[in-house]
């Protein structure tokens, strides 16, 4: 094998998988995308891609850093959703199994996964994943994987592969830079500059995502303190990734996970992972938020002594498996009379269609989930107004999705009494100010904007909304933080918050 022109194979399954949604089947991924061989470069190399930042990262670093021979095999992602049907993922790892043996020799293999994905039959499809690209890639290749911050983390993950690279953002906005991490890592190792060992701690705990922000807070405190750790270490420490996990997983991977590699040195990568799970649970308290009552909520859009806010819409995020679909919060702000209110996005294709159908302007009986759903989601039906129609797909502007192409199919803009709500085709979080802005609607104008999103909205909505103007409002869904709320069954348990009881020691390294 050339050391000058490294084989390097490309696969990956993204998902994050909430237990108690639907289960993510092939139309799901495809929906998304789900790309084999070529069609993998051509997609990674466009200005503004719609797959992954990262994985596209990766491979235009790699163009730009040396000569190598990519051996593109399969990328699928689903938004988040429930879990993996287990034949699917059975079906995927049957694809990459084939793409890497008919590759023949390789020095490495990058792969694009969430980490926190699921299947029906089985609580660990990620390591999976992992696991085949090791056997069949043999013990020399070098193995390197980004996952977002909130994987939940095996201890097969670690053990299969050489380097695992995660987002350190929360909002995520450094898709590029791990992406682009991931790759110089690689080309480290493959230069003999690197001969990583890594460091595994998974703690018993197991907060809500809407207290895994980064700018502060303890979680934020962690990732900090990794990376001054890492600059005094004079490059020892190859990376520092702290995985915040994803409660609504109910796995048996669950908890916050910190992974330390170091360049050489296992001895170092555990001094400094033992520090950061210290430092993370003699903190546990503070993984816990108050949210906002909805009464309140809605008193407060009535205030119109107040300035601008922004409220996330918590128990439904279509990000963490949410149906994208309640009306708790739209119906509230109906009937109490709000004004100057825009609230985004309702996943309602036949509601878009209609919308479509009746025109710019039009003005008909709205009916919120005709068609069937989960208990949670809620008819809603009011007279409204066509204000505008979009074919949803559009170049994200700011925070996470900036500069990556969003498809979100037929989408509308519905004026209801003083709410416009924004309605589309395809299950995505509005965390970008194009939702609104690709019908022509100012931001700056609204008194009150209402997003269903946990936390990725807090970038892309920053110009207008300083953290001070941001609240988080208990509602229903199937992302609630409440976690009282839902019955969990695989969480090793006892786990804090859900066990004040919960313990953790330190391993004997």
């Amino acid at each position: 094998m050339s050391t000058s022109a490294p084989r390097v194979a490309i696969i990956g399954v993204w998902l994050e998988s909430n237990r108690f949604a639907p289960v993510a089947k092939e139309a799901d991924f495809k929906e998304f995308y789900q790309i084999e061989g070529d069609a993998i470069l051509v997609a990674a190399r466009e200005k503004n891609p719609f797959i992954l930042g990262e994985a596209a990262a990766f491979v235009k670093t790699m163009d730009a850093t040396g000569p190598w021979e990519p051996v593109p095999i399969l990328l699928a992602a689903c938004h988040p959703h429930g879990c993996i049907d287990g034949r699917l993922m059975d079906q995927y790892l049957a694809t990459i199994r084939a793409g890497l043996t008919a590759a023949g020799p390789l020095d490495a293999v990058y792969i694009s996964n969430h980490g926190a994905m699921i299947a029906t039959d089985r609580d660990d499809p990620d390591g999976e994943v992992v696991s085949v690209a090791r056997e069949i890639a043999g013990p020399k290749a070098r193995i390197v994987m980004t996952l977002d911050l909130h994987g939940n983390i095996s201890e097969t993950m670690v053990e299969r592969s050489d380097l695992i690279v995660g987002y350190r953002t929360n909002p995520h906005v450094d898709y590029i830079e791990r992406g682009e991490e991931a790759a110089l890592s690689l080309r480290l190792m493959l230069a003999g500059l690197a001969d990583p060992k890594a460091a595994f701690i998974r703690l018993p705990l197991t907060p809500a995502s809407v207290n895994l922000l980064t700018a502060s807070g303890p979680y934020g405190e962690m990732i900090d303190l990794g990376n001054r750790r890492r600059a005094e270490l004079a490059g020892d420490i190859l990376n520092v990734s702290i995985f915040g996990g994803f409660v609504f997983s109910d796995s048996t991977k669950n908890g916050v996970a910190i992974v330390v590699t170091a360049r050489r040195d296992l001895a170092r990568a555990q001094m400094l992972a033992k520090e950061i799970a210290d430092y993370g649970w003699s903190n546990r308290p503070r993984f816990r938020k108050k949210l906002m009552p909805l009464s309140e909520a809605v008193a407060l859009a009535g205030n119109r002594d107040r300035k601008p806010v922004i409220f996330s819409d918590s128990g439904d995020n279509p990000g963490g498996g949410g149906t994208g679909r309640t009306t708790e919060l739209l119906s509230a702000l109906v009937w109490s009379g709000a004004e100057d209110v825009l609230i985004g996005s309702f996943f309602d294709p036949p509601l878009a269609k209609q919308a479509h159908a009746a025109g710019l302007g039009a003005r008909f009986k709205a009916q919120f989930n005709r068609h069937a759903g989960l208990p949670c989601d809620t008819p809603f039906e009011a007279d409204a107004e066509v204000v505008g129609l979009h074919h949803g797909t559009f170049v994200g502007r700011l925070g996470y999705a900036q500069g990556r192409t969003l498809r979100l199919g037929p989408s509308a803009a519905l004026k209801i009494g003083g709410v416009i709500a924004i309605v589309i085709s395809d299950r995505m979080q509005t965390a970008d100010p194009m939702f609104f802005e690709i019908f022509g609607l100012d931001i700056a104008k609204a008194h009150t904007v209402a997003v269903k999103s946990r936390g990725h909205f807090r970038s892309g909505f920053l110009p207008w909304f300083p953290p001070e103007r941001v609240y988080e409002v208990d509602t229903e869904g199937l992302t609630s933080p409440v976690l009282e709320r839902i019955q969990f069954s695989r969480i090793p348990r006892p786990s804090y918050p859900l066990d004040e009881s919960a313990e953790w020691t330190p391993p004997a390294w």
